[in-house]
């Protein structure tokens, strides 16, 4: 495989992951989860945040000893073979062919709404969005860090300013009673927590383009955890003391809280940051899975023509495939054939899966390492106990795993046969 540019280093690294990590689930998930289980909620913040390190770090860890632009379906395909590798490498991709137009949208909707703007609109900055990320791709991952420094700083200041902002409205009264749901709503309100902790398998297939990934990786992912950790509890915790859940704020409680501190002003400030937030993580998945596209074109997993890449060795042809899948999910949706709703779901379970299974192969390529293998397990069993709350949307991957047995199959014939 013809290696890319290496351009990243440890500030670009850290704004990378945050920008994964940290997506628009921060808008709602805290209001969510406080109308589950109450105050008690915070406990399930505090488990979920200890159980985000082992799971950042197995990622972290495979990533430094095997940096690859395959990134987990590299890990697999290590651990269980061809076939398997590009199960879990189409997983990936698919969902992010997905995911990001619905990412797009979210983020298109928070800003036209604040706007006062109509869904056209929304389709339009949406498509913008997807746009400007291809094109930060297209000209390499050192513009597309240093970009992601810039919108990262931007959200963690306004998240601060809000989350200071909030202080002098927050009640002891507020955190009585305790678990009004029982306790136990608050395991039930972690599973959902646990969408704002995927990403960190993102920025394993940028690994290969690190200047020094034994050094940067893993501080990067520490550094990026704790950020990020912090700002999530911060904010559930300002959401808990300001009482800005319940009574159909939920689904929206940071917009809530931002009111309370701009006034009049809030909503605009809402979109800018709403819209910032999914900029961040459409610009770290946008580069995953063109990556992810040119390595899985390279080892026969996917046609020969994405593992085209440009004079700047970025990937164009990882590049132009998802543009193509773009225009046609934002047709999809704006035609009305596929509702929101649905797009959302589709890649829930490709997403899971992705993880155990990643986490499956830790458990062999880190058995060298005591740690490393106790911290895949730990992840394993956290992500299987969530496997059977996917429901039908299993059946995407499921899809996907016939598609891909088919092709590799066919492929090995052919290649047997010449």
């Amino acid at each position: 495989m013809q290696p890319l540019a290496k351009t990243i280093r440890l500030p670009q690294a850290i704004a990378l992951y945050i920008g994964a990590v940290m997506g628009s689930g921060i808008l709602a998930v805290p209001g969510l989860a406080a109308e589950m289980a109450g105050p008690a909620s915070l406990f399930a913040w505090g488990v979920m945040l200890v159980l985000m390190l082992p799971m950042a770090l197995v990622m972290g860890w495979l990533s430094t000893r095997h940096p690859h632009a395959g990134g987990v379906s590299h890990f697999v395909r290590l651990t269980f073979g061809e076939r398997a590798g590009a199960c879990v490498g189409w997983f990936f991709l698919i969902s992010v062919a997905i995911g990001s137009p619905v990412n797009a949208l979210i983020g298109a909707g928070y800003l036209s709404t604040s706007l006062g703007l109509g869904e056209g609109v929304r389709i339009l900055l949406a498509a913008v969005l997807l746009g400007i990320t291809l094109l930060i791709h297209w000209r390499g991952m050192h513009l597309g860090g240093n970009v992601q420094i810039l919108i990262v700083t931007a959200i963690i200041a306004v998240l601060l300013m809000v989350i200071v902002g909030s202080a002098p409205h927050i009640e002891s009264a507020h955190f009585t009673p305790v678990a009004p749901n029982g306790w136990m709503a608050v395991g039930q309100s972690a599973t959902i927590l646990f969408w704002c902790f995927i990403g960190w398998e993102a920025v394993s297939h940028l690994s290969g383009e690190f200047v020094d990934p034994r050094r940067d990786m893993i501080k990067s992912i520490v550094i990026a955890s704790v950020i990020v950790g912090l700002l999530y509890f911060l904010t559930a915790l300002a959401t808990v003391g300001t009482a800005s859940y319940g009574g159909g704020m939920s689904d929206a409680s940071l917009v809530h809280v931002i009111d309370r501190i701009f006034g009049t002003g809030g909503k605009i400030v809402t979109g800018i940051t709403g819209f910032l937030i999914c900029t961040g993580t459409s610009i770290t998945y946008g580069g995953a899975g063109a990556r992810l596209a040119y390595a899985l074109a390279e080892s026969g997993a996917a046609p020969k023509r994405l593992a085209t890449l440009s004079g700047r060795q970025t990937p164009v042809g990882g590049i132009l495939f998802l543009a193509a899948c773009f225009f046609v999910i934002l047709s999809l949706y704006a035609t009305g054939m596929i509702p929101l709703k649905i797009l959302l779901l589709l890649p829930n379970a490709s997403f899971l899966l992705t993880y155990l299974i990643g986490c499956a192969a830790g458990i062999r390529l880190l058995k060298d390492d005591p740690v490393g293998r106790k911290m895949s397990w730990i992840s394993l069993i956290a992500t299987g106990a969530l496997l059977p709350f996917t429901g039908w949307s299993m059946l995407f991957p499921a899809t996907i795993a016939v598609m891909v047995w088919v092709w590799t199959g066919r492929r090995r014939n052919i290649t047997v046969s010449q």
